[in-house]
């Protein structure tokens, strides 16, 4: 039982970050970074993870103007070798993690029939078994600490079957139903795992399959009729990651637009 009552903490205190380090797989990216950002805002030290170093330089730099800390950790995310690295060096720095976002993804427009086991492969290595592997790795160091919060991003592809992604879409799929079994295994040891499942953010792994017949069949099915912004992924990231959510675990958070409650 938490010491804590509701009546003795304000707003602020429940979804402050202050003190905690949180690891961004996927951090120099469009909707990753905002969420990075918005955690620094709310006081946590923050490690971007990437393979872009000019892309993180900005990510760093918006963070540091607005007077959060963050720094940047290279890392091949499908090598268990360097995701093992990468969470020692993270601990050597800060002493623990207690919040990791698992980000990092692809996106593939190829007609079903056409797509290669190699294609397949490398889809799932990046989408899925590298958020397996990176929740074993700093899953492990959670539960030796006592506790931690795992934000696995999902798709809204994930949920409603979408013409143009199905690699990708059945890859989201996986991750969706990995975050719950793990919400489950681990819930009593203070380990909470949930997924945020963003609707149409334009990004740089989507942009390509965003067609004008494409946008207008989304427009159509998403009630507030506009894509949404990085920015709006900050509040539920907020809450996942902080004590505000602390009785939340194995939940799926729909940033859509009303997407999935429109489509049949």
């Amino acid at each position: 039982m938490h010491a804590w009552c509701v009546e003795a903490m304000t707003p602020a205190d429940l979804f402050s970050l202050a003190g905690k380090t949180a690891v961004v797989i996927g951090g120099t990216g469009e909707l990753c970074g905002a969420m990075a950002a918005g955690m620094a805002a709310a006081g946590a030290n923050i490690v971007l993870v990437g393979r872009d170093a000019a892309k993180a330089e900005k990510r760093l730099a918006a963070i540091h103007a607005a007077g959060g800390r963050a720094c940047f950790e290279a890392c091949e995310v499908t090598s268990r070798a360097a995701l093992s690295a990468l969470a020692d060096s993270v601990q050597a720095r800060g002493g623990r993690v207690d919040i990791l976002v698992n980000g990092a993804g692809v996106n593939s427009p190829t007609p079903f029939l056409e797509i290669t086991e190699e294609e397949m492969d490398r889809i799932i290595s990046i989408n899925l078994k590298a958020v397996m592997v990176a929740c074993q790795v700093f899953g492990a160091r959670m539960l030796a600490s006592g506790g931690g919060s795992i934000i696995n991003l999902g798709s809204i592809s994930g949920i409603v079957p979408l013409s143009r992604v199905f690699t990708y879409s059945a890859t989201k799929a996986a991750v969706h139903n990995l975050s719950k079994n793990l919400a489950r295994e681990w819930a009593a040891q203070g380990v909470r795992v949930n997924t945020l499942i963003p609707g149409f953010f334009p990004a740089e792994q989507n942009r390509k399959v965003l067609t004008p017949d494409r946008v207008d069949s989304i427009m159509n099915r998403t009630p507030m009729k506009r894509f949404g912004e990085a920015r709006e992924l900050i509040g539920a990231t907020l809450l996942l990651a902080s004590e505000a959510g602390s009785f939340i675990t194995g939940s799926e958070i729909v940033v859509d637009g009303g997407f999935a409650a429109m489509a049949l």
